[in-house]
C-alpha cells in the first residue's frame, strides 16, 4: 500500500522514521518497526500518533494487563465486569449499581483544580455511558508534607476542582479518604470514584456492532486540549522539566450536565435503537472508537471533516488525539439518528454523524477526501504484550526489626496521634463538597462509609475508598489484603453487606522489577481477600509511573467498594447513641506497630515486618459485627483504622454529649496498635447477653458511655482522666490553616 496522505507542516512518513518523534510521545523503536513491518509501509504523522495513544500504558495497559487479567471478577451478582465503562452488579428488584474509579494524577499535578476537575467530570461519563444514573462522587487523595507551601497549593486547587465540577453537575461528593506523606511530595494522587443506578432493562454497553450502523459524535465541539494525555500519563515527572500543562484538559461542569441528562433521556427514549455508548476519555476519539469496533470484531470509517470543532485550523492528528471534555460516542442503528439526535439538539449539544460501522476489520479515516489512516482495528487496538520482570525489594528480604512504641505520657501522644494530618479531621475540606444534592444522603463525609438511599425503595447503598500504602509498602502482598479489610470494614460498620471493588493501582515504573514486584504481589492480596468476602474486582485503573527524579511513590493500591442496605432501618453511625451503652472491641489484638501511625509519630519513618492475616477470623468478626446490626444489638460502629483503639474510641466520642470510661489489659501504647479487622461497638445494657451470646470471635467488654464528656482510660499503666473539648480541638484543628 502506497503513504497516505500526510497533512500540511506535518513530518512525511519518511521524515518520522528518520526522527523519530513518536520516541517523545512514548513508542519505542521496536513498536516502530513493528508497525512498519506489519504494515508493510511507513505509517504517516496521523497513524503514528494513534499508535502512540492507543499502545501507551494509560490506554493499553501492555505491561499491567498480564497482573489485570489475574483478578476475580465473577459472581452471582456481576452482570457487567471489566473492560466496559464501568462494572455493573445485581442490587434486586430488576435495578443494579454501577461503579468505577479513575486516575487523575499527572494532570492534577500540573494543574490541580482542571486535574481533579476533569477526573470528576471522565469518571461520571463512564457511569452514565452504561445507562445509569450517577447518584454519588468519592475521591481518595494523597499528598506530600502538609506544612509545605507546594502542597498546600496542590490541596487548594484539588479541593476546589472536586468541589467545582461536582457541586456544579449536581452529584454529591459523599466521602473519600486524604492521606499526607512525603513519598507523594512530587506526584499527588488524585483518586476519583463515582456510583450509579439504573433498571437492568436500560443497560449499555461500549461496542460498535453491525455493519452499516451510524457512529454518531454528541456533546461538545473538539479543542487542542488534552493532546496527548494518555502518553503524558505514562510517563515519569521530572523536576527539572517544565510539564507539559497542554496535556490538561478543560472541563465544563454545566456543558457536562447537558450530555448526563441528554444521554440518559436518548437511551430510555430510544435504547433498542442505541447500539453502543462510550466517553471520549484517554486519548479521546481515537480510543472511543476504535475500542468500540475492537470489541465488536467490526471495522470503523470516520469522516473527520465533521467532527465539531472548536478552533481553526485543526489536523487529523489533533482531532483524533484531543482530549476535550464532555464528548461521547454513540453508535445507533443505521435509520434511526435523527430521532437520537434531536434530542442532543434540544439541549443545544452538537450531535453530529461522523461515521460508520463496517465489516473491514479496518479503522479508516478520511479527510478532505482523503485517507489519512487505514489500520487493522485489532492491530490498533491490542498492544504488544510485554512480559516484565519481577524482583522482591531488598527491604523486603531483611526487613527491620518490630517496632516497640513507648508511651510514657498517653495524654500527650494520643493528643498528637489525633493531629496527625492522615488521622485528623478533613471537615475544613469535606464541607467545600456539596454531599446534600439530591438529598439521598445519609451518611455524609466523615463516617466509615457513606450511605446514599435509593429512593422509592427500602435499600441504600454504602460506598468507600480505602487503602493505607504504608502497609503496601511494609508488604505488597499482605498490604492489599488489609486494603480490602479495611474497605470492607468500613462498609459494614454501616450495616451494608458488601458487594463489590472498583481500584486504582498507582504504582511508580513498572520497567522497575521491584515495582513490578508490588504490582503483581498487591494484586494478589487484594485477590484473595475478595475472594474471601464475596466482592469481586468488577472495574478499575491502573496509574502507573507515579515517580519524581526517578523516587517512586507508596504502592497505593486504592479499593473502592460497595455495600447494600437491604433495610434503610439497619443504618448505622459511628457516634456514640446515649449514655449506659456498654462498649464492646471485637477482634483480636496484637502488637502490630509496623507502619502504624504510633511509629511514624515517633521514628518519624515506617519499617519493619507485617503479620499475616487471619482471614476467616476476619470474616467471622466482620459478620458478627453485620448481624448485631440487623438484630437491632448494636446501636453504633466504628472500624479501627489508622491510630488504632485510640482514636476510634475518641471519633465515636466527638460530636456527641457523651464521654466512655473503658479499661484495656494492655499497656498505653497498645491503644494505637493498628492490627486490622476490628470494630468499635456499643450495646444497650438490656441487650448484653443476647449480643455476646451471638458473637463468632474475639471480644473484649471494654466499659460505658458516660453522661460527661470526660475520656477515662485504665490501662496497665494506670489510669487516665482526658479532656474530650482538649482532644477535639487538636484533632479539628490541624487542617484548619487550610480554608477561610
Amino acid at each position: 500500500m502506497t503513504a497516505l496522505l500526510a497533512t500540511t507542516h506535518e513530518p512525511t512518513p519518511a521524515e518520522i522514521a528518520a526522527t523519530k518523534p513518536y520516541q517523545a510521545w512514548g513508542l519505542t523503536d521496536d513498536e516502530y518497526t513493528l508497525i512498519k513491518q506489519t504494515l508493510g509501509r511507513l505509517p504517516n504523522y496521523t497513524e503514528t500518533g494513534l499508535f502512540a495513544a492507543m499502545w501507551s500504558e494509560h490506554v493499553s495497559y501492555k505491561k499491567s494487563k498480564p497482573v489485570l487479567r489475574t483478578f476475580w471478577s465473577t459472581n452471582e451478582r456481576v452482570l457487567q465486569g471489566p473492560g466496559e465503562g464501568a462494572g455493573i452488579l445485581d442490587i434486586g428488584d430488576g435495578q443494579a449499581v454501577v461503579f468505577k474509579a479513575e486516575s487523575h494524577n499527572h494532570p492534577s499535578a500540573v494543574e490541580p483544580y482542571e486535574g481533579a476537575a476533569t477526573g470528576v467530570g471522565g469518571i461520571l461519563r463512564d457511569i452514565f455511558s452504561m445507562g445509569a444514573q450517577p447518584i454519588a462522587v468519592l475521591d481518595s487523595l494523597r499528598f506530600g508534607e502538609l506544612t509545605d507551601a507546594r502542597t498546600q497549593h496542590l490541596l487548594n486547587g484539588v479541593i476546589d476542582g472536586i468541589a467545582g465540577y461536582g457541586n456544579a453537575i449536581g452529584i454529591p461528593t459523599v466521602g473519600g479518604e486524604i492521606g499526607f506523606d512525603p513519598v507523594y511530595q512530587g506526584n499527588p494522587l488524585v483518586n476519583v470514584m463515582a456510583v450509579g443506578v439504573l433498571d437492568q432493562e436500560r443497560m449499555q454497553v461500549g461496542r460498535a456492532d453491525g455493519s452499516g450502523n451510524t457512529v454518531l459524535y454528541v456533546g461538545a465541539k473538539t479543542g487542542r486540549d488534552g493532546i496527548h494525555g494518555a502518553t503524558f500519563a505514562s510517563a515519569e515527572f521530572s523536576s527539572d522539566a517544565e510539564q507539559d500543562r497542554s496535556a490538561v484538559q478543560v472541563g465544563d461542569p454545566f456543558l457536562e450536565k447537558l450530555v448526563m441528562d441528554a444521554t440518559l433521556t436518548a437511551i430510555q427514549q430510544f435504547g433498542e435503537a442505541i447500539v453502543g455508548v462510550q466517553d471520549m476519555g484517554a486519548a479521546g476519539l481515537v480510543s472511543s472508537s476504535a475500542e468500540m469496533a475492537g470489541k465488536a470484531g467490526m471495522g470503523i470509517h470516520l469522516q473527520l471533516d465533521n467532527v465539531p470543532q472548536r478552533e481553526t485550523g485543526m489536523t487529523p492528528y489533533e482531532l483524533m488525539l484531543s482530549e476535550s471534555q464532555e464528548r461521547m460516542l454513540l453508535v445507533v442503528t443505521k435509520g434511526h439518528e435523527a430521532a437520537v439526535q434531536a434530542v442532543f439538539q434540544e439541549a443545544n449539544l452538537e450531535a453530529v454523524v461522523i461515521g460508520e460501522v463496517t465489516a473491514t476489520e479496518r479503522y479508516e479515516l478520511t479527510w478532505h477526501g482523503e485517507t489519512v489512516a487505514d489500520l487493522p482495528v485489532k492491530f490498533l487496538t491490542q498492544a504488544p504484550k510485554q512480559i516484565m520482570e519481577q524482583v522482591q525489594p531488598a527491604r523486603l528480604q531483611n526487613p527491620a526489626p518490630d517496632f516497640t512504641p513507648r508511651v510514657a505520657d498517653l495524654t500527650t501522644v494520643w493528643q498528637d496521634i489525633l493531629a496527625q494530618p492522615t488521622v485528623a479531621s478533613k471537615a475544613s475540606l469535606f464541607r467545600h463538597f456539596d454531599s446534600m444534592v439530591r438529598t439521598n444522603t445519609v451518611i455524609k463525609p466523615g463516617g466509615d462509609a457513606a450511605v446514599v438511599r435509593l429512593r422509592g425503595t427500602k435499600k441504600a447503598l454504602a460506598m468507600t475508598t480505602d487503602v493505607n500504602a504504608r502497609f503496601t509498602y511494609l508488604d505488597p502482598y499482605i498490604g492489599g489484603q488489609r486494603a480490602v479489610a479495611e474497605a470492607a470494614g468500613n462498609i459494614i460498620a454501616t450495616g451494608a453487606l458488601p458487594i463489590g471493588i472498583t481500584d486504582c493501582l498507582n504504582f511508580g515504573n513498572p520497567d522497575d522489577p521491584e515495582i513490578y514486584y508490588e504490582l503483581a504481589q498487591s494484586v494478589a492480596g487484594i485477590n484473595e481477600m475478595a475472594r474471601q468476602i464475596n466482592t469481586p474486582i468488577i472495574s478499575g485503573n491502573v496509574s502507573l509511573y507515579n515517580e519524581t527524579d526517578g523516587a517512586a511513590i507508596y504502592p497505593t493500591p486504592m479499593i473502592g467498594m460497595v455495600g447494600l442496605h437491604t433495610d434503610t432501618a439497619d443504618i448505622t453511625t459511628i457516634s456514640f447513641k446515649q449514655p449506659d451503652d456498654v462498649i464492646y472491641l471485637l477482634g483480636e489484638t496484637t502488637a502490630d506497630f509496623n507502619g502504624s501511625e504510633l511509629q511514624q509519630l515517633q521514628t518519624g519513618a515506617i519499617a519493619g515486618r507485617l503479620p499475616g492475616l487471619n482471614r476467616d477470623k476476619l470474616s467471622a468478626t466482620q459478620q458478627s459485627v453485620l448481624a448485631g446490626i440487623q438484630q437491632g444489638l448494636i446501636t453504633s460502629a466504628h472500624d479501627l483504622a489508622e491510630g488504632g483503639l485510640a482514636v476510634s474510641l475518641a471519633e465515636s466520642a466527638f460530636g456527641t454529649p457523651f464521654g466512655f470510661d473503658v479499661t484495656v489489659p494492655w499497656t498505653a501504647s497498645w491503644l494505637f496498635s493498628e492490627t486490622p479487622g476490628r470494630f468499635l461497638v456499643t450495646v444497650p445494657a438490656t441487650a448484653v447477653d443476647a449480643f455476646e451470646t451471638r458473637l463468632d470471635t474475639t471480644y473484649l467488654r471494654l466499659g460505658t458511655v458516660t453522661h460527661h464528656d470526660r475520656l477515662v482510660v485504665t490501662t496497665s499503666d494506670g489510669t487516665v482522666n482526658l479532656d474530650k473539648a482538649r482532644l477535639q480541638q487538636a484533632y479539628e484543628g490541624a487542617i484548619t490553616w487550610q480554608r477561610s
